[in-house]
Formats: structure tokens, sequence, C-alpha cells
């Protein structure tokens, strides 16, 4: 693995219960350097589950530890009930208790502002979508807006996937509603444009969740219903605006030393499947490897189009 430069961030993806391939795999990175990510990352931005992992190690928690975290609380804070499975008839598919009980009991009363008055202080980007005001709000521990958040009501915030959880005070929702699913381009501007890092002597590090496996078949697709159109499109859109993240980084900030790893998943995998943790343990083990051996995402060597 190259060397980190000066200035190290991090950048983490949504993805639900997908969040083990990361924290799995920023526990291998940990082992290999001897070091926390706390020690590690200055600046850390999230959506959704990456709000918890970028929350995570803001807050001084280890890799590991946020890896059991979701092994253990995985089934927990997604039960397979008869709610989950008959959702279209309620109005969300989980309580949100378990979920706030589990952030309070890791996080406890710290705020924002606790982060970024810490020696060394660590700038956090958390996003989420407030339907109040139609606009993504981006969530940062220097904010005075946000200095008293709680840290758990910002992840939270984030983490409120529609139809999954009850919306955040009545109008906070999942950061990736929008085109920040990926935050890559968001840590990229903090750093260099808020921090006044110098991008010459930065490293980024963006983690996604896997990549699902979609395949069209356009005979099939020639007899699609309305409805059967719902989920390779929204995938689509996902993976798209994801890939668009990377490439705006790499176009817009070409001193940057920028890596971004993907993992290409065998089948699709719900967010909210906890049964699933085994392979995205495996996942996570070989997105692991690729940070230790710079294999990065594909979406890497797209180039951008020069007029």
């Amino acid at each position: 693995m190259k060397p980190f430069r000066k200035n190290v961030a991090i950048a983490v993806d949504g993805g639900g219960i997908k969040g083990v391939i990361c924290s799995r795999a920023l526990g291998i990175l940990e082992d290999y350097l001897g070091k926390t990510c706390h020690q590690i990352f200055r600046l850390a931005a999230g959506t959704s589950t990456g709000s918890i992992i970028s929350g995570g190690i803001a807050a001084g928690i280890s890799a590991k530890d946020i890896y059991d975290f979701y092994i253990e609380l995985g089934p927990t804070i997604f039960p397979q009930t008869l709610r989950s499975k008959l959702w279209p008839l309620t109005r969300n598919r989980y309580s949100a208790q378990p979920l706030q009980d589990q952030l309070e009991e890791h996080f406890g009363k710290m705020v924002m502002s606790d982060l970024w008055n810490a020696t060394p202080p660590t700038d956090l980007v958390i996003t989420t979508f407030d339907l109040m005001t139609n606009q993504t709000r981006f969530i940062k521990p220097w904010k005075k807006e946000y200095a008293n958040w709680q840290l758990t009501l910002a992840l939270r915030a984030s983490c409120t996937v529609p139809t999954y959880f009850p919306v955040v005070n009545g109008r906070y929702l999942d950061g990736g509603v929008g085109a920040y699913a990926n935050p890559c381009y968001l840590a990229a501007y903090e750093a260099a444009y808020i921090l006044k890092w110098d991008p010459a002597e930065t490293t980024l590090i963006s983690l996604g969740t896997g990549r699902d496996p979609y395949h069209w078949d356009t005979n099939n697709a020639k007899q699609f219903w309305a409805w059967q159109w719902i989920d390779p499109i929204l995938g689509a859109f996902l993976q798209s605006a994801d890939d668009q993240q990377v490439n705006l980084v790499k176009t817009f900030f070409t001193n940057l030393d920028f890596r971004r790893f993907q993992v290409d998943l065998k089948e699709s995998i719900g967010m909210d499947d906890p049964s699933k943790i085994p392979q995205l343990s495996d996942y996570g083990e070989q997105m692991g490897k690729m940070i230790l051996n710079d294999v990065l995402d594909k979406a890497m060597a797209v180039v951008p189009a020069v007029p």
C-alpha cells in the first residue's frame, strides 16, 4: 500500500447492513498500520450507514468495535417480523427505538461540537435530507447551528431510509436522498476549501458498500410492467450517482491522492438483510485486501471527456 500523505480523510457510502463490508475492511487497515481509524483520519464524511461508521471514527471508536456493532445488533435493528414483511400495509418496516437505544449506548451524550473541540480536532460531515426546507443538510461539528446537536440525532437523521424507519423529528430523512449516497466529493470539497488542506498533501479514502450485479436483458425489458421498472431504475440511479461523485473528485481535484474502493457483489443484498452478514464479512475481507494492495474501483478508470 502506498503511504498516506500528510492529511488523511475518509468517505463512506450508505447501504444499511452492508456497512459490515466497510467496517471489516477498516479493521484490516487498522491491524496493518497499528493505529485506530481515529488516529489515521482527521476528516470523515458519511451518508446513512456510512454516517455511523464515520461518526464512530470521529468519536474514537475502533473499526473492530464498529464491526462488532453491526454483527451483534443487525438482527435487532432489522428484525424479520410480520411487520417487516407486510410493510406496504404499515407506515414503516421497523421501529426506530432499537437503533436509537444502541446509538445512545455507544455514543452517549456526545454533541457535535465535542468532536471539533477535542485534541486533535476531527471534522465530520453527515448528510440528511430536510423535508421542511426540501434540501440536503450538511451537519458539521464546527457549524454553530449544529454545535449542540447530539451526535446520535445526526446519525439517526442520516440513517432514516424512507419506509424503513419513521421520519426523525417530523422532517429528517436518509442523507442518501439526492446525489450523496457516495459522499467522496463532499469530503474532497471539505478538505480543500474548508480545512484548507493542500490536495497535493492529502489522501482521501472512499469506501463503497458493494456494487449490485445489475444486468439488463433487453428482450425481457420490452415486456416489463410499470412496477417491474422500479428496482432496475432505482439501482441504475444509485450506481450512476455513486460513480458520478467519483468522476467529480477526479475532475476537480487532480492533485489529490484519491483512492476509491468497491467490491462487486455476486448477488443483490438488501440493506436490511442481517442473514447475509457472513457474506458481507467476506466481502469486507476482500475490500480490506484491496486497500492494502491499492486495487482501486473500476469507476476510477473512467477518463473525463475533454472538448
